[in-house]
């Protein structure tokens, strides 16, 4: 499987955004937009309390909603918490696990990661499990030791549901900023990481895994960022709530 067999991924991650009146329009919205979706998949993830009714103003759409986050634990004495079974009985089918802010202002460790990964898997739903580097370990030439750190921890959780699982390759540094990596910086990343995962892993899931970006992605790069060999769709973040996100979905055509 190639490039242009990797069926494409975009995300538009909500963070703590939206009210009723924004699920509510935005979702009328992303119902407007015609795309493909025998070849792009495209999964929204508004806040916890937004789940359900996103999931009702897109019923009859091809797309997806995904949470942000899930809880390490089962259902218990966990107050606060959100688990991968409440998630299944929402017919939730995806969430994110390991995003930047999520380990930066949460406290989200490797082990806690591993943790979600796992609950995730057991309860038939999928992950967007993110990795990526903070500036200072770009600077400083860690790019890859800390992603591989990242992907080590996916090794560990998924056993053998490497066809639920994708990659979201989001460099901290990028994310919220304005800068972005160029295509080719990207494209580099991800390379590294599919010849990482076929030496790691095998050939055959990492022809097979989605890898997307998620660094500052908007319409004005993701034109030339898809056209890259291993990006195989995006992790969208501000203007997920915006109506460039339309013109970040029908990307994908570049990639026919």
């Amino acid at each position: 499987m190639d490039s242009t067999t990797r069926k494409i991924f975009i995300g538009g991650n909500w963070k703590c955004n939206g009210d009723r009146k924004f699920i509510k329009d935005n979702s009328e919205f992303l119902k407007s937009i015609k795309f493909d979706n025998s070849k792009c998949d495209v999964v929204v993830c508004p806040t916890f309390i937004h789940l359900e009714s996103t999931l009702n103003e897109l019923s009859g759409s091809s797309i997806l909603v995904s949470a942000q986050n899930v809880s390490m634990n089962d259902n218990g004495a966990f107050t606060g918490e959100i688990s991968a079974k409440q998630l299944k009985d929402l017919n939730i089918k995806w969430t994110l696990v390991g995003h930047s802010e999520r380990r930066q202002f949460f406290g989200d460790t490797e082990e806690v990661i591993s943790k979600k990964i796992k609950i995730s898997l057991q309860n038939g739903i999928n992950v967007i499990a993110c990795i990526g580097e903070k500036l200072e370990e770009r600077n400083e030439g860690k790019t890859l030791e800390v992603c591989i750190s990242h992907m080590k921890t996916i090794v560990e959780s998924v056993e053998n549901n490497w066809d639920k699982i994708v990659i979201a390759y989001e460099p901290v540094w990028a994310i919220g900023t304005g800068k972005t990596a160029t295509p080719e910086m990207a494209q580099e990343v991800h390379q590294q990481l599919r010849k990482w995962i076929i030496e790691n892993i095998n050939e055959e899931i990492a022809s097979k895994i989605r890898i997307i970006y998620g660094g500052s992605v908007t319409e004005g790069n993701c034109n030339l960022l898809i056209k890259e060999k291993d990006i195989d769709g995006f992790l969208v973040g501000g203007s997920s709530l915006k109506s460039d996100f339309s013109k970040i979905i029908l990307s994908y055509e570049q990639k026919l």
